[in-house]
């Protein structure tokens, strides 16, 4: 984890941007805490956040949009009587900033005689001027677009140069993240992250049927900066997979349907982390397994009774919450309340062990401390408990390869890449399919499969996940835009994995499914 507190720059080799750093960021919190106080709140925090973001897609080489777009704003928070208040405005100043925390105030008020349960927060020491910058070499939004257009271009002719290739895509979304906290307790924090999300996609057209199929880079979005998506870095090998990909969708085309039924799977980490995301990262939130939080995904199955006593999957499964990961997406020095980046058990020997919350949530489950999952995602957004980087670990006593794990399986499938995915409001009856579906005999990857979907509950698939891969099979993923709450908010947030054998797991094949 990148971080550092007083005044130096962040180990990254980068400090916060002038820009925001110039910011009368001291005196809007001076006059927002001092005005909330007044009022009678006996508790106030503000936050100012700017968010800077840059969209690029073309499509054949031909750029079809370029956008940026910049938000920046600050809110305040209040608690008077047990009852949250809030307000927000885009313009920064001190006068604004008190005006907008009478207001908060004055929300708080309005809001007391329909609260039936007081806000308490968990205590959490205090950050006084703490600072932390995000991990990455170049900052993205330094590299000129043409820079950036230029090389997606020549990614993409490496595949329309391709036999086979009708048509390609490619994206480029780039984000800049600085906040600014202060609260009455003296906590004061300036962070700064970068995150990213390339990816590439080929195209391949049937003219006589219309029919068409099509394969995805599998590069994750990462906490990174522009070395990534040069591959200057060394983390993602863009040269072989460009020159693999029209090879594998060839492949993928001429394959044959898969014949449904219980199979025995070896899931590589670039498709199992949405699984992690969706039956674990959603299911162990705590808003969601009390009831309290249930747009976008639903409640969980995974209840507080069960704390403790749940079997969740095999012995082989260890499941972490971390806000301290290195490139994570859910990375950062200190969350929207003010609490420290952690990292924390969520699953342990197959048993449920933990959930992810906030300061408000804490002392309902009983907890001292917060473990920091609070997020907004705009100024003008009032913070919720969002996910951690959720990850299952690797076996710790032996580097077992995905090749170990294929050499175990007799007859079964080896499923790389994520795709589309369905699940219940419960987090707990899925299906999931997948960019590419390899046929396994007697120990050996044997051709590509089609049509491929497989389905469980989360406590039958984990229940039946007899291994996990070493630490060199373990693979950081995820997502750019995981939704929640009304009015919705979306984040970013990481998974990693290792590679995992899964017996008998239930396949559907989803032509067959479709035409039913």
């Amino acid at each position: 984890m990148a971080t550092s507190t007083g005044s130096g720059a962040a180990p990254s080799g980068h400090d916060i941007d002038a820009e925001f750093a110039a910011l009368p960021l001291n005196a809007l919190a001076d006059a927002a805490l001092t005005a909330a106080r007044a009022a009678g709140a006996e508790h106030a925090d503000l936050r100012v956040h700017r968010l800077v973001t840059q969209s690029i897609r073309l499509r054949d080489g031909r750029v079809e949009a370029l956008t940026d777009a910049a938000e920046l704003g600050f809110a305040v928070r209040v608690i008077v009587d047990g009852t949250w208040g809030f307000a927000s405005h885009a313009a920064l100043t001190p006068e604004t900033a008190a005006e907008v925390a009478r207001k908060a105030v004055g929300v708080a008020t309005a809001l007391r005689a329909l609260n039936r349960e007081r806000v308490e927060l968990a205590p959490e020491p205090r950050h006084a001027d703490a600072r932390w910058v995000s991990a990455y070499e170049i900052d993205p939004f330094t590299v000129p677009a043409t820079e950036k257009v230029a090389l997606l271009q020549d990614y993409s002719g490496r595949l329309t140069s391709a036999d086979g290739v009708d048509h390609v895509t490619a994206t480029l979304f780039q984000v800049k993240e600085q906040t600014y906290y202060a609260d009455t307790a003296g906590s004061s924090i300036i962070q700064q992250r970068v995150r990213l999300q390339p990816y590439l996609e080929a195209i391949t057209v049937d003219t006589a049927s219309g029919a068409f199929e099509t394969m995805r880079t599998l590069a994750a979005p990462a906490g990174r900066g522009w070395e990534y998506v040069t591959g200057a870095d060394g983390v993602w090998d863009w040269d072989t997979e460009l020159a693999r990909i029209p090879e594998w969708l060839a492949e993928k085309v001429k394959a044959p349907s898969v014949v449904p039924g219980p199979t025995d799977l070896v899931i590589d980490p670039t498709n199992l982390w949405l699984t992690i995301h969706e039956s674990i990262g959603h299911a162990t939130e705590y808003d969601r397994a009390i009831g309290y939080e249930s747009a976008y995904a639903g409640t969980s199955f995974a209840t507080p009774d069960k704390l403790g006593t749940l079997r969740y999957g095999t012995r082989a499964m260890a499941v972490t919450a971390d806000r301290t990961e290195p490139h994570g997406l859910a990375t950062v020095g200190y969350d929207d309340d003010g609490v420290a980046g952690q990292r924390w058990d969520l699953i342990r020997d197959g048993i449920l062990v933990g959930y992810q919350l906030d300061r408000v949530f804490a002392p309902r489950l009983g907890l001292q401390r917060s473990n920091g999952c609070s997020y907004a995602d705009s100024p003008h957004h009032v913070p919720i408990q969002r996910m951690a980087n959720v990850s299952l670990c690797p076996d710790p006593d032996r580097d077992t390869t995905t090749e170990d794990l294929i050499s175990r399986v007799d007859d079964g499938i080896y499923i790389v890449g994520d795709r589309s995915w369905s699940i219940d409001m419960q987090r707990y009856n899925f299906q999931f399919t997948g960019q590419r579906f390899f046929r396994i005999r007697n120990g050996r990857v044997d051709g590509q499969l089609r049509d491929v979907a497989y389905q469980a509950t989360t406590t039958d698939f984990w229940g039946s996940m007899e291994a996990v891969g070493g630490p060199s099979t373990w693979w950081l993923g995820g997502a750019f835009n995981c939704g929640k709450a009304q009015p919705g908010q979306v984040a970013a947030v990481s998974h990693g994995c290792p590679s995992v054998l899964v017996r008998g797991v239930n396949i559907l094949n989803t032509r067959t499914e479709a035409s039913r």
